[in-house]
């Protein structure tokens, strides 16, 4: 059976725009109580505008994890009903250019804090009886692709502690869904691109003309829904049928990329994946310098 409607009541992180910020909207609409997160004080106060009661939220930060897991139970009066992990990030750049500090951060916040907040949930969803979380994964949780590793081993490990979590909540009336979109029309790409140009020295890098040609594009690009990338009102619904449906899914692929990922995992021999991939790999400059280590 579904969540009652007396606790029709989310917690919702990363809503400062994109997938998070439609799913706020969306089930707002649909008659939930919904406490977006933001980390920024800009992009609270921007949901405080829309309407909303926001919770601040840094996934990198214990403190503001436990911080917002009260935050959320104490507004709620204890009566939440749902949870779900939208926010992370990308590190993009070739793994042999993303540092150990770099690597760490995109597991703090796609994967370290995201346990963090399900944990400090659970004991409330156990003595209610019943409660739902939705992890909001990628199509990079079922194929690893070139120059997104990092992102692509986030990923994997929240698909591993979905399926992990669900099965050892089995019989409780908690259920846990995974979200797997595609390409979105979002910031994200975006962000990446930034989040590259901070986090890896292209100069030390045999792939540094590439890294500087593609943060600049980034930037420039204006990206528009079309038959592969489709907007994140898509993905929201898809959110909502997890939250509401007597019979939620495991998994819930978004955007025709996810599903011929799905379909390419399940029935293309690795060889043959492996050689497509390896198409999208930048041409290396043979004189990089080497590696400080």
């Amino acid at each position: 059976m579904g969540i009652p409607s007396s606790f029709h009541t989310v917690l919702i992180t990363g809503c400062s725009s994109g997938i998070g910020a439609a799913t706020a909207h969306l089930l707002r609409e649909a008659g939930w109580r919904v406490f977006p997160t933001a980390r920024k004080p800009e992009d609270l106060d921007s949901l405080r505008a829309d309407g909303f009661d926001p919770i601040a939220l840094d996934l990198a930060d214990p403190a503001s994890v436990a911080q917002a897991a009260r935050a959320a139970l104490e507004r709620s009066d204890g009566q939440l009903g749902a949870l779900v992990n939208n926010a992370g990030f990308c590190q993009a750049g070739a793994l042999e250019d993303i540092p150990r500090d770099a690597l760490r951060a995109q597991f703090e916040a796609n994967v370290f804090g995201l346990h963090d907040l399900t944990r400090a949930l659970l004991p409330a969803f156990r003595r209610q009886g019943h409660g739902r979380i939705v992890n909001v994964s990628s199509v990079f949780g079922r194929i690893a692709v070139p120059m997104v590793g990092s992102y692509c081993a986030s990923k994997y490990a929240l698909e591993a502690l979905s399926d992990a979590l669900r099965i050892e909540l089995w019989g409780t009336g908690i259920w846990v869904a995974l979200i797997e979109p595609g390409a979105i029309l979002s910031r994200f790409r975006h962000n990446a691109a930034e989040q590259l140009a901070q986090a890896v020295d292209s100069k030390q890098s045999g792939f540094g003309s590439a890294y500087e040609h593609e943060i600049e594009r980034r930037r420039r690009q204006i990206k528009r829904a079309d038959f592969f990338t489709r907007p994140p009102e898509e993905v929201a619904r898809k959110i909502r049928h997890a939250l509401e449906s007597a019979h939620p899914r495991r998994r819930y692929p978004v955007t025709p990329a996810a599903h011929l990922v799905e379909f390419l995992v399940r029935f293309v021999p690795a060889a043959w994946t492996d050689r497509l991939l390896a198409k999208r790999v930048p041409l290396r400059t043979p004189s990089a310098p080497e590696s400080p280590l």
